[in-house]
């Protein structure tokens, strides 16, 4: 079989596509958080929102999580994957607070608890 000018199989279904796609975005930011952790020890930065869950498109953003044990130190390892272009909405919370809203009752935050992926090693 021959590859067509963007070196897709013939036989490559969109499905597949899009998951390589969105496993190379996945791989790309987990590099990156990577970098970025090694200045903020003890932190976390997960993704949520439609990449997380595999639903995005082409107009879709890149949300991200960034926990940390204090909100101040959430807040500049937030700044810091902006600055760095990992993602267009990063929020940031405390631990503490982070574990009380993924598991209290408020739906918004219940998917987001749900469907997020970590970025970072646990």
């Amino acid at each position: 079989m021959t590859a067509d000018l963007q070196g897709h199989e013939p036989n490559t279904t969109v499905s597949a596509i899009r998951r390589r796609k969105r496993d190379q975005r996945i791989d790309l930011l987990r590099q990156q958080a990577s970098a970025l952790l090694m200045d903020h020890p003890n932190a976390h930065l997960w993704l949520f929102g439609s990449w997380a869950r595999g639903d995005w498109d082409a107009f879709s953003d890149v949300d991200l999580l960034a926990i940390a044990p204090s909100r101040g130190e959430a807040n500049r390892l937030a700044d810091a994957a902006l600055e760095a272009g990992m993602a267009d909405d990063v929020l940031a919370l405390s631990d503490q607070e982070w574990q009380e809203r993924r598991t209290g009752d408020d739906p918004y935050w219940s998917a987001i608890g749900r469907d997020a992926l970590r970025l970072s090693q646990p």
